[in-house]
């Protein structure tokens, strides 16, 4: 299981992916040496950024997803005719050197809907991550957004290494597999399995540096910023207006501290805690999943399911399951196996939106009776990653910004992104020992999730290029009021984030609307009382009032 990776509802959904969440992030630190107070260049850069601020964007119509982003069909026109426009933006390898080599950001967007008098500017957003591709999520659920098109033009975007904006490339996808294969995520045996654990990062921080060592040190979330505010610039936008979900909300609180007097109107959906480290965060996570876990077993138990009369009785039973299918693993009928490692990837996956709940009930009493393809395929499902769109792959300036591929790879990189990002971000480099030590403290906050969670703090060894820091800088005094949404039963954001997060902004910035809902986020729940108030404030410009509470729809009917 990896380690911490955030994305929203709809990301999941459109790219058919498990994505857990990254907590720890990066903060201004050497790199920021020669700047402004809100991170702008030195005066004798700027003549550089300047040029990159005055370039055009050569708008056209979105071509297929690239294999990076996932591959699919090209964005289908939205139902008012619009269609669907890329480009690339260019911007610097190394912010700290705007005049040398750039790489390209791929965008798209689709242009408001509404009058030219009414339109408010562009509408920024980041579905999460770290590693997901904004070009593919963006058109793929943007009828939800439909509503803000009215006065925005709605944006998204590939950040830096992820995708077609200079995707980091590690391992095949055979060799991963094969490696992947030989190793327990969750070693529970002794010193062999973390050893082989510990191996399998380290390799494959070898074949990302092999492979896209010259791009590694830039692709952290403070980059990511820097290149959020020059879009805004070259979109012709006085404020930027950003909608983050998940990792995006890092994201969006990044840049509010590097940029605060820039910050437009913005909403942060399922929150990352910017207080906590790698551990930290990770632990927090094992709390949550299995908060999740014991909301979906109590609505297992009303359904009358057949995997315990109580809620204790079924978290028993899956990790039960969980212990037993790792030292032996289930044949299913297409000729697999279903292991523990799968459990807990099917389980995990389902907790993200409500609306899996069902077919993992199905799937767990299935399971129990001895037929493993439900769970399997559930894992399948929810486990494996892509995304989709296209453009430049963001590759070293070559003379030529025709945006083509010279060496393209038949998959996805969101694996390798979010590895990448988050071991730029964090400074924590674990241990086996320092992961033994903290284990009593995973255990007793889940004994199902927990040891999964600890171990992945290891997915930074042997990483090539040091972390900025321990946990994001989002302290933005003076900022606009940000919208924080904090969904209860969320699994991978816990509740708790979102108040933290807007102590940390600062007194009158985060400003926070509370979820009493189930799943990763709270926006894309269609929630009416959720969707109204983003929609105010993005819209309008009122916010919500101060300890506003939406009420969740009822819980869906089981088998």
């Amino acid at each position: 299981m990896p380690t911490a990776r955030l994305i929203s509802t709809a990301a999941l959904l459109s790219t058919a992916t498990l994505l857990s969440c990254s907590l720890a992030a990066c903060a201004p630190t050497e790199r920021d040496a020669g700047r402004g107070a809100d991170g702008t260049a030195a005066a004798s850069d700027r003549p550089d950024e300047n040029r990159l601020r005055q370039q055009t964007l050569d708008w056209r119509d979105c071509p297929a997803p690239s294999p990076l982003q996932g591959g699919g069909e090209a964005p289908a026109p939205l139902p008012d005719g619009t269609r669907w426009q890329c480009a690339t933006m260019r911007a610097p390898l190394d912010w700290e050197k705007p005049g040398g080599k750039t790489i390209g950001i791929a965008l798209i967007r689709a242009r408001s809907s509404g009058d030219a008098d009414d339109r408010l500017g562009s509408l920024l957003f980041n579905f999460g991550g770290p590693g997901g591709s904004g070009v593919a999520a963006l058109p793929a659920f943007a009828t939800d957004y439909e509503e803000l098109r009215t006065r925005y033009d709605l944006v998204s975007f590939d950040p830096r290494g992820v995708g077609d904006s200079r995707g980091v490339r590690c391992l095949d996808p055979e060799a991963a597999e094969e490696a992947e294969e030989k190793v327990d995520q969750a070693p529970d045996d002794g010193g062999d399995e973390s050893d082989a654990l510990v191996e399998l990062n380290e390799l494959i921080a070898a074949a990302c540096e092999k492979n896209s060592g010259d791009v590694l040190p830039y692709v952290g979330t403070t980059e990511a910023a820097r290149d959020l505010d020059l879009m805004r610039q070259i979109l012709g936008d006085e404020k930027l207006h950003y909608f983050g979900i998940s990792y995006g909300t890092q994201l969006g609180g990044v840049y509010a501290h590097l940029f605060p007097e820039r910050v437009g109107r913005a909403v942060l959906d399922g929150v990352v805690d910017p207080t906590q480290d790698m551990m930290e965060g990770a632990l927090g996570q094992a709390a949550g999943f299995q908060l999740a876990f014991e909301h979906f077993a109590r609505w297992c138990v009303e359904q009358r399911c057949t995997l315990g009369e109580d809620v204790e009785a079924i978290v028993e039973t899956a990790v039960d399951l969980e212990a037993e299918l790792d030292d032996t693993p289930l044949a299913t009928s297409d000729g697999g196996e279903l292991d523990g490692d799968e459990v807990i990837s099917a389980i995990t996956g389902s907790l993200y939106s409500q609306s899996f709940w069902p077919a993992l009930l199905v799937g767990l009493e299935a399971v129990t009776g001895g037929d493993g393809d439900v769970l399997a395929e559930l894992a399948e499902v929810l486990g494996q990653h892509g995304s989709g769109g296209d453009g430049d792959d963001g590759t070293e300036d070559d003379g030529d910004d025709d945006g083509t591929d010279d060496d393209p790879v038949d998959r996805s990189n969101e694996n390798d992104a979010f590895r990448a990002i988050t071991c730029d971000d964090s400074s924590d480099r674990y241990t086996v020992a320092d992961v033994e030590r903290r284990m009593p403290e995973f255990l007793e906050a889940s004994p199902l999730f927990g040891p999964g969670l600890a171990w992945s703090a290891l997915s930074c060894a042997g990483w090539p290029v040091p972390g900025e820091a321990r946990h994001p800088e989002v302290s933005a005094p003076g900022a606009a009021p940000i919208l924080l949404i904090g969904n209860t039963g969320d699994p991978a954001t816990p509740y708790e984030g979102a108040a933290r997060m807007a102590e940390a902004l600062g007194e009158d910035v985060g400003f926070e609307l509370t979820y009493r809902g189930e799943g990763h986020g709270a926006f894309d729940s269609g929630n009416p009382c959720v969707r109204d108030a983003v929609h105010t404030y993005l819209l309008e410009g009122r916010l919500p009032k101060r300890g506003a509470v939406c009420e969740p729809a009822p819980l869906p009917e089981g088998k």
